[in-house]
């Protein structure tokens, strides 16, 4: 058992930094492998959504059970992330991702097979388990498997563009495959690329592990305490911020991360290490990122009701439309890990996040006769340009100087802030637009379009001005003038 002391004497000499990896031998290989289980879990994100309507008619599924089938997948995701990440420190990345594929692979074809709403649901839950084994040693494995410098910086940016191509891809996708075969194939398509995944692992190096075991009781209360929040979060979007029932949530969340806190202060080889969050750096870079995961979902999902309810686009419509979003992130990915091999993080990321900001402000100028060439395609592109400048440059100083052994707890918190953050955003600003929408409906409702439209806009004018707060964090908390182009460790 591992040994436990008072939080007073909790000081111990510093862990000494692995040495820099080399780049795998096969690192194209390596990286579509990457690219690909980064791109998968995305994809299954927002895939099902558009199943949903064939879903209930074909099942016989309540409407109240609908969001349990998306719930289901996002909640045990985000809360299992650290423990997945502490996993893959422990008892190795590679063997923890191939665990994950080998759960996200069987929770597929549960779900595509499933007779019931039920069976579904608990399929979902048990693909959210395997993602949270695969998102955060996917990422480790980008430290492990890539020299710091050129080659890890565009690894990054890969990892990044996968997830704007994954969201986009999975509205899109779900909707074909739906209309054009059946809704279980939104489950069955996991099946051959999962496989595949799984087939590429053989050519990622597997890395340092750390010392130490796992404790039962800290990853409780550490996926406790995420999972409450998450679901704070979510409930306060739907069901109001005063709701007794959201504020007992979220003081439950609160309460079990400070008994989390406080048990990784007694542990020799926490599974949390606090350690990371000293880094003054790393500390503001999460702190982003959660702001970064905000605009990121919030945007997309408030973007796809307007052009649903008031431009009267169809599912597929919607996704075609919304391909900017992939080919924004996709050229900031590369432009910004050039750009860091030049040039401080914050002076990449800061100018970023503002271009994305001014892309929100453009946004809450929409009427209810925006066309899509003038105004919406432009302000999309420039928002999720913004985003992707903002977001890899805070990747990299996230998991900058982490030792090796560390790095998939690293990578889990990172994972973890993003999707706090997009959980986030979609409660939040959802909020803010059914509020104001509803204050300025009319009762005859001559009006609806525009008071839905009046909503979607202050929503984007309050998503522009939070992520002026996220460059304003990276400009005053991430101040470290390296440049992430040698191969030299962190001192």
């Amino acid at each position: 058992m591992t040994s436990q002391h008072p939080a007073g004497h909790a000081q111990q000499p510093p862990t000494p930094i692995a040495p820099v990896p080399p780049t795998t031998p096969r690192a194209g290989l390596a990286l579509l492998v990457v690219a690909t289980a980064q791109l998968m879990l995305v994809l299954d994100d927002t895939i099902a959504n558009i199943a949903l309507p064939s879903i209930q008619r074909d099942l016989g599924v309540a409407t109240t059970m609908l969001p349990c089938i998306v719930s289901a997948y996002v909640l045990t995701f985000g809360a299992l992330l650290l423990f997945g990440g502490r996993l893959g420190d422990l008892y190795g990345r590679r063997r923890v991702l191939r665990a994950g594929l080998g759960v996200f692979i069987v929770a597929s074809l549960v779900g595509g097979l499933a007779p019931s709403g039920e069976l579904l649901v608990a399929a979902r839950a048990l693909q959210g388990i395997g993602a949270a084994l695969i998102a955060p040693n996917v990422l480790a494995l980008i430290a492990t498997n890539f020299a710091p410098g050129k080659a890890r910086n565009n690894a990054l940016g890969v990892y990044a563009a996968m997830s704007a191509v994954g969201m986009t891809v999975g509205m899109l996708l779900g909707g074909l495959l739906t209309g054009l075969l059946d809704w279980r194939w939104v489950f069955f398509i996991n099946i051959p690329i999962g496989l595949a995944v799984l087939a590429g692992t053989t050519t990622l190096l597997e890395g340092q592990r750390s010392p130490g075991r796992l404790q039962p009781l800290d990853a409780t209360t550490g996926a406790a305490a995420v999972l409450a929040l998450a679901y704070g979060i979510t409930r306060g979007g739907e069901h109001g911020w005063t709701n007794i029932s959201t504020l007992l949530t979220l003081l439950a969340a609160a309460t079990l991360g400070a008994v989390f806190v406080w048990l990784q202060t007694r542990r020799t080889h926490p599974m949390f290490p606090l350690a990371l969050l000293r880094d003054r750096n790393r500390a503001g870079a999460y702190v982003t990122v959660v702001f970064v995961g905000l605009g990121l979902m919030g945007t997309y999902f408030l973007l796809s009701l307007y052009m649903q309810q008031v431009l009267g686009y169809g599912p597929i419509r919607s996704g075609l439309a919304t391909l900017p979003v992939a080919v924004g992130i996709v050229i900031s990915a590369g432009v910004s890990s050039k750009l860091v091999e030049r040039f401080p993080v914050r002076a990449v990321s800061v100018p970023g996040l503002v271009t994305a900001a001014v892309g929100l402000v453009w946004f809450s100028t929409l009427t209810v006769d925006s066309t899509y060439a003038t105004h919406i395609l432009p302000a999309l592109f420039l928002t999720y340009f913004g985003l992707g400048m903002g977001f890899i440059p805070m990747t990299l100083a996230a998991v900058h100087g982490v030792p090796e052994e560390q790095s998939g707890v690293a990578s889990a918190l990172l994972n973890t802030a993003q999707q706090l953050g997009a959980a986030l955003g979609i409660a939040v600003l959802s909020t803010i637009s059914a509020t104001t929408a509803g204050s300025r409906l009319p009762d005859d409702g001559a009006t609806l379009r525009t008071a839905l439209t009046d909503g979607y806009t202050t929503a984007y004018l309050w998503a522009g001005g939070l992520l002026l707060v996220a460059a304003l964090i990276a400009a005053v908390a991430v101040t470290s003038s390296e440049r992430h182009h040698d191969a030299k460790p962190a001192a």
